[in-house]
């Protein structure tokens, strides 16, 4: 029997605040089964580290992988508990490794999340620049027309980024910025970043249960998820 084809969607964690994103949509991708393909730039490393003391190395990305993800938005370095066998479906790349999988067409993937995304990452993307693994690998995402997602985190907008965007969105790409909703019942900071992780998933296309959805009756947020 012919061994089934891997096929990952790419994560690609650029430098901008809201690495805790990140972790949900990683967490939500491994609880749905799917493979994931990891980019963490060199920048968003800085910012790992400032949100949550966490460094993340090359040498070491499973181990500290292993803690972010169980560290939950509001700093509980317990929140949640991801296994090895989840873990077993990540590979990482370095994000200046040019000769990466991800950085050719005919790699395999079902597409590319970019969460958080900086200005500095949608202007390289917009542009074609492939300064990195993480633009590089989006500019491929673009060109074989898979799905591409970036989950835009910064305020406010300058006109600059703003043509940017829509030249993603001109280009084949879900621009979703990282605003979250409160008709949801949000009673705790993990829910507001949860909404927005939801939000990348449902653009990809990966069902989860990261938030109550919108049913056409009012007063729906003051009831548990459960009910």
């Amino acid at each position: 029997m012919t061994q089934q084809r891997r096929r990952p969607w790419i994560v690609g964690v650029s430098g901008a605040s809201g690495t805790p994103f990140a972790a949900a949509v990683l967490r939500g991708l491994l609880a749905a089964g799917e493979s994931v393909d990891l980019v963490v730039s060199r920048a968003s490393r800085l910012t790992l580290l400032d949100e949550t003391g966490i460094a993340f190395r090359d040498g070491h990305w499973r181990e500290d992988l292993r803690v972010w993800l169980d560290r939950g938005a509001d700093g509980n370095p317990d929140a949640f508990a991801v296994g090895e066998a989840e873990l077993e479906r990540v590979r990482h790349w370095p994000a200046g490794d040019l000769a990466a999988g991800p950085s050719s067409g005919s790699y395999p993937a079902k597409g590319m999340l970019i969460v958080p995304a900086s200005t500095a990452c949608v202007a390289g993307v917009a542009l074609g620049l492939s300064k990195d693994l993480l633009q590089r690998a989006a500019s491929v995402t673009l060109k074989e027309r898979r799905p591409l997602v970036v989950a835009v985190r910064e305020t406010p907008l300058s006109g600059q980024t703003l043509k940017q965007m829509v030249a993603l969105d001109e280009a084949g790409a879900v621009v979703l910025p990282a605003s979250p909703a409160f008709y949801a019942g949000a009673t705790h900071i993990q829910d507001l970043v949860d909404f927005v992780a939801g939000r990348v998933l449902d653009a990809a296309g990966v069902e989860h249960r990261l938030y109550r959805r919108w049913e056409g009756e009012l007063g729906g947020g003051s009831r548990s998820p459960e009910d």
